[in-house]
């Protein structure tokens, strides 16, 4: 694999991709949104960690961490009211382990694709956007 996550399925050539190469990677899809979207979702905080954390996986009732690659924390802007009162920015947060082992699971998409698809989904929690939104921009779904 090059350090641009182009080729997928395997690292055993070299260490893991980095919590930094997936935080590129995510950054370099959210740049690719178009220009409606890419506004507003520059108010999305982008957290990239190994691992979620205990009380992300109980509070949506998952028992293996490996199944959770992305969440997205916040209010979606088409729930939200100008009479809410702010209590913190909406995060993305993006999960290097289980995305990292979906793509050696896969090994047959580039994991800057993977990356792409998960920032998508989660942007699209964000957004409001329906399947159809989604798929109009991240062809994952075709």
């Amino acid at each position: 694999m090059d350090e641009t996550g182009k080729q997928g399925g395997s690292f055993a050539q070299g260490p893991a991709p980095s919590l930094a190469l997936l935080e590129d990677l995510a950054r370099a899809a959210l740049a690719r949104l178009p220009q409606a979207f890419a506004g507003p979702a520059r108010a999305v905080v982008l957290r990239v960690e190994d691992w979620p954390d205990d009380a992300m996986l109980d509070e949506m009732g998952i028992e293996d961490a490996y199944e959770l690659t992305g969440l997205y924390e916040g209010v979606p802007l088409t729930e939200k009211s100008v009479m809410d009162q702010a209590g913190g920015p909406d995060v993305i947060w993006l999960f290097r382990r289980p995305i990292l082992d979906e793509w050696v699971d896969r090994g047959d998409v580039a994991l800057a694709d993977l990356v792409a698809h998960v920032v998508i989904h989660e942007m699209a929690h964000h957004f409001g956007w329906s399947d159809d939104d989604i798929a109009s921009i991240d062809r994952w779904w075709e």
